[in-house]
């Protein structure tokens, strides 16, 4: 059989041929044009001898193609490597060894790139996406190719589509193998849980080498709706284009939300009224900041949790669970969630009681394959069915889960377990601080103690005795920071997620005095 994944963006080609089905940049395509041009890419690599199996590298830039490939990707039965093109070019060699790539399609500038730092060894096809380069075949070749969708029967869904690339606690790369199934699986729970139809125009901001963008273009064309996928992010073009483009349905990640939110408090003019539901994900939202993203977009507020091995286990309407705003919310029906003791690796099935914060652990049909050609680690991930995200939380008494930070982010001082997520919560009601991250500094005595990075909101000081004294009224005695710092920002990764285990490094970085 042909690649059902395929099959469903086809048959939506068939039935609303004249729909616009993409937008990017200023381009679209209908859902007749995109079958074509799926068609032209899959006879493109099938005549440069991609193969059923084979492992293609893509340095994934937010574009019409860079959706189309995913399309051609599962009708191949090939499988998809998104990566970050701006990594330095050791971690791609790392990245291109542990996914097993054989093929790469990139841009100019990123085998210029490569070029000028030794080189990067590809055994098989290289693509160059724009202007020719030497030993590449040019992406223009594709206007050349049948728009007949090329029939491969060998099928079956259990074909990985996606490797997302994750950092492994040795620093090599952890491989998460992602089937067409899975993929249509986690699609369909999202259309279920946000009441998704074909009448969406679903937006994208999060780069398309992160799971989330790759959820938010695959989803609409598997149901017949509209995708709306912006080639960068700031918060301005994003309010622009979901003004122009009457965007009724979002994911985005809380940072982009909090940045969103400024510029909104900044101009009272700018008016969006097309959202039905956004959906805030990745790190929890400031409190101050969900209520007043819930006054301005006035539209159904949700957050959800998850891993990407996972995909999300749990979700919460904010407007219809007044009184679990702290929460992530309840699992999706797909899932099922434990909150393991400290010892939970010598008695498994020893579980924290109500209120009590332990690992979270999730059992969900919507798990990943595994890491790839890395069994063994995840099979430590995993016992009887549940597997162990390294995330702390606790569940309430009526089953609704809180989120407490990581696992290896815990400051152990004196032998007390302290949750910087805590600590992070109270300092950020402050009116002079706009984030803050609590972490843990080496000491003498206790082995470790507490330490807040804080950043203050523009046009504002913050007074380190100020912020003693309210952290000494707001805070149980074990959690009292020992440190405070002032930067002017955090540490965090390319989708605005604070790095907390690095923020230690930043602060002794900046060689700044301790307080």
């Amino acid at each position: 059989m042909q690649s059902q994944l395929a099959n469903l963006f086809y048959e939506n080609s068939l039935k609303t041929p004249n729909k616009e089905a993409i937008w990017c940049d200023g381009q679209s395509k209908t859902y007749k044009e995109m079958a074509d041009y799926v068609s032209q890419y899959s006879n493109l690599l099938l005549k440069l001898g991609v193969k059923y199996g084979d492992h293609i590298a893509i340095p994934m830039n937010n574009s019409i193609e860079s959706v189309a490939l995913f399309f051609s990707a599962a009708d191949l039965g090939v499988c998809l490597v998104p990566l970050n093109p701006t990594l330095p070019l050791e971690a791609i060699k790392s990245a291109m060894k542990f996914g097993d790539m054989k093929h790469l399609i990139a841009r100019k500038a990123f085998y210029n790139e490569c070029q000028k730092n030794g080189g990067l060894d590809v055994p098989g096809i290289k693509i160059c996406l724009d202007n020719d380069y030497p030993d590449t075949v040019p992406f223009s070749c594709i206007n050349e190719m049948p728009t007949t969708r090329p029939v491969v029967n060998n099928i079956n869904g259990d074909e990985s589509l996606i490797l997302t690339m994750t950092s492994g606690s040795t620093g090599n790369p952890k491989p998460i193998d992602i089937s067409q199934k899975n993929k249509i699986d986690r699609a369909m729970a999202h259309i279920r849980v946000y009441n998704i139809s074909k009448d969406d125009r679903i937006l994208a901001a999060t780069p398309l080498y992160h799971s989330l963008a790759e959820r938010l273009v695959i989803l609409p064309l598997i149901l017949g709706a509209t995708s709306i996928l912006l080639p960068r992010f700031t918060p301005q073009i994003w309010l622009n284009c979901a003004k122009e483009q009457k965007t009724t349905f979002t994911i985005a990640v809380s940072a982009q939300l909090a940045q969103i939110l400024e510029v909104l408090k900044q101009d009272d003019s700018i008016v969006i009224d097309s959202f039905r539901c956004i959906v805030s994900s990745s790190a929890l939202l400031e409190e101050k900041v969900k209520y007043e993203l819930i006054d301005k977009l006035k539209c159904e507020f949700h957050e959800m949790y998850g891993t990407s091995e996972t995909s999300t286990i749990t979700n919460i309407c904010f407007q219809k669970s007044p009184d679990k705003q702290k929460s992530v919310g309840l699992p999706f029906d797909e899932a099922s969630i434990k909150i393991l003791k400290e010892d939970a690796e010598a008695n498994f099935d020893i579980e924290c009681n109500v209120g009590e914060v332990g690992e979270i652990a999730c059992k969900t049909s919507l798990l990943c394959k595994g890491y790839y050609h890395q069994e063994e680690m995840m099979k430590m991930q995993m016992k009887d069915g549940y597997f162990r995200t390294g995330d702390l939380g606790y569940l309430d008494e009526d089953g609704y889960l809180y989120f407490s930070g990581r696992k290896k982010e815990i400051i152990i001082t004196g032998a007390v377990n302290v949750y910087p997520h805590d600590i992070d919560v109270v300092l950020e009601r402050l009116p002079e601080i706009k984030e803050c991250a609590a972490f843990s500094y080496p000491d003498d005595r206790l082995g470790e103690v507490v330490a807040v990075a804080l950043v203050p909101n523009e046009d504002a000081e913050i007074n380190i005795r100020s912020v003693k004294t309210y952290c000494a009224r707001n805070l149980a005695d074990f959690q009292q920071p020992h440190k405070f710092f002032v930067v002017d920002q955090l540490p965090k990764n390319t989708m605005g997620k604070l790095q907390r285990m690095n923020v230690y490094n930043y602060v002794q970085s900046l060689g700044l005095d301790k307080e």
